[in-house]
């Protein structure tokens, strides 16, 4: 009998009593978990579906923070020249003068004059390039067009040759 009171009773471990109970003694389900319980950090949850954060994140970044940024595809190449039409400047010509006019000449060195619309006002313009249907029109209405070569261009050197060879 002596050996049977010195024998210590095996408990059963905390685990064991906990099973099938999804809380395992800590209240809700939410309460002894990470940051789900808090409904996550920061700007987490403002994706696709997420408008109850939608004012917090317009009254934050605007509306810059929604859509695609970064990269376009390779596809996609911007048109790098600055363009005016010969209608658009009929139109707009008392602005223009005042921004780009000066000595009765409207100086539009950045820009390529295409020919649509028409014109009917004399002007004088000075352009970087012109369309064929442009010029036509401008000098239809007893205008006059120059074109400006680039500052990048050598202006002695033309079609491929030097004018001092020749």
């Amino acid at each position: 009998m002596e050996k049977l009171d010195k024998m210590k009773i095996k408990k059963t471990k905390k685990n064991v009593g906990q099973r099938a109970t999804s809380t395992h003694g800590h209240g809700a389900r939410k309460k002894w978990r990470k940051s789900g319980h808090k409904g996550g950090v920061g700007m987490s949850g403002s994706g696709k579906r997420g408008d109850q954060k939608k004012t917090l994140v317009i009254k934050k970044y605007g509306n810059a923070y929604f859509g695609k940024q970064g990269f376009t595809s390779r596809g996609t190449a911007r048109r790098k020249n600055m363009i005016m039409n010969v209608g658009f400047i009929d139109k707009n010509l008392d602005s223009l003068i005042k921004k780009f006019g000066a000595n009765g000449v409207l100086n539009l060195s950045k820009y390529k004059i295409l020919g649509s619309g028409d014109l009917s006002k004399k002007i004088k313009i000075k352009a970087l390039q012109v369309s064929n249907s442009a010029r036509e029109k401008i000098e239809e209405a007893g205008g006059s067009i120059e074109e400006i070569s680039p500052k990048n261009e050598n202006p002695e050197i033309k079609d491929g040759k030097d004018s001092k060879d020749e």
